[in-house]
């Protein structure tokens, strides 16, 4: 048997309590002037803001600030642009949670290659190839979830066409991580569900993905163990800094982890089901994550009794679990009752709070079926099971 894999990361993490003091050092290194990328807070408050761009001036670096609401569109990322070249900024600093770091990721892109996002996006755009490296650009996550400090794909909205497709490349890699722990202390409960389950998802599709690799499956064992045990920590008391300090590792190696091997149907249905409908992201994953779970084993099952992906279910059942005595089918059914219960736990919205309803299951699967991610599910889902994961996470 051989072995053959790629694997991308960033050159330079730096990961620890505390270490946000080095943000201004690090990002002097990229030039005079920093656009500021941020979902966290507003200039004055007090907060994390102020406190990014006293540390930024404080090294001698000049800041322009674009506030990021909500999940980034092109159209956002048009104004960043713009913000950025107007103030003649040489590098970004990306600060928050996945919204800010995907804009912050993508302006940093275009600002090398020229054009605008509609010129590099799948799916939805010319899907042109970028040439140049971003520009100097550090990472900072906040609500330890969607990886992106590590990814190399900026997921952005088109409204005009009801899809959220990605930009994409190894290119768009940050020069430095900056993750920081105790950052994520003020994040509230709610928001630190949802991130959370959008990171085990994450780490739960790339352990199951048709593209996972000996290093993707270590990293995301890891993660799912963490990640289990301290996101309940983590929502039921925020100032708990070892939970926090779990999550925000396992958002890291989630991010590496899904960059390297891909995703699955859960992220399939994300991107058109946020696009579409007012779900946050997390909240998408979340619902969807235990009946995709439990569809891709039964589906595996019903094609080979002795599959090999179901042992990697049964794996993942005594991972989550903790329980390292359960065989077989008895694994899988524990996994998914982990994870059921887990959403319920954390008080996840289901979907039909959002407004999607049965009569919106068939144009939501064909847009899902042109999702990138769908394709490495581990199994392909036919149209009725994917109808009934709708339902159940409804």
């Amino acid at each position: 048997m051989t072995t053959s894999f790629n694997l991308f990361s960033v050159g330079h993490i730096l990961f620890g309590r505390g270490e946000f003091r080095q943000l201004g050092t690090l990002a002097a290194k990229g030039g005079r002037t920093a656009l500021l990328v941020t979902n966290s807070g507003e200039a004055g408050d007090g907060g994390l803001v102020d406190q990014a761009s006293q540390r930024l001036r404080e090294a001698g670096v000049g800041v322009a600030l674009h506030r990021q609401r909500g999940e980034p569109t092109i159209h956002d990322i048009e104004t960043a642009l713009a913000t950025a070249r107007k103030s003649g900024c040489q590098t970004v600093v990306a600060m928050g949670g996945g919204s800010a770091l995907d804009a912050g990721k993508a302006v940093a892109g275009l600002m090398t290659n020229g054009g605008g996002p509609l010129d590099y996006l799948e799916v939805v755009g010319r899907g042109e190839k970028l040439r140049s490296p971003a520009a100097y650009w550090i990472a900072v996550p906040i609500t330890a979830g969607t990886g992106a400090e590590v990814t190399r794909n900026a997921v952005l909205g088109v409204p005009e066409r009801g899809f959220k497709a990605s930009l994409r490349s190894e290119l768009l890699l940050p020069r430095v991580a900056l993750i920081d722990p105790e950052l994520a202390v003020g994040v509230p409960a709610a928001v630190t569900a949802r991130s959370g389950m959008d990171a085990l998802c994450q780490l739960i599709e790339a352990y199951t993905s048709r593209g996972a690799q000996p290093i993707t499956d270590a990293l995301a064992w890891e993660g799912i163990g963490r990640a289990a045990r301290a996101l309940p920590r983590a929502v039921a008391d925020g100032q708990d800094c070892d939970a926090r300090e779990d999550m925000a590792l396992a958002a890291l190696l989630s991010g590496i982890a899904l960059s390297n091997a891909g995703l699955g149907a859960v992220h399939g249905f994300a991107a058109p089901a946020g696009a579409n409908y007012p779900i946050p992201h997390g909240t998408v994953c979340a619902r969807l994550l235990p009946p995709v779970v439990a569809a891709n084993a039964a589906v595996l099952a019903e094609e080979a009794a002795d599959h090999p992906l179901l042992e990697k279910y049964r794996a993942l059942g005594r991972q989550l679990t903790g329980r390292t005595d359960l065989q077989k089918n008895e694994a899988i059914e524990a996994g998914v009752r982990f994870l059921e219960d887990l959403v319920d736990q954390l008080d996840i919205p289901r979907l039909s709070d959002f407004g999607l309803q049965p009569e919106g299951f068939a144009a939501l699967i064909a847009l899902a079926r042109r999702s990138s991610s769908m394709r490495y599910n581990p199994v392909t889902l036919p149209d009725t099971v994917l109808e009934e994961i709708l339902r159940q996470a409804c």
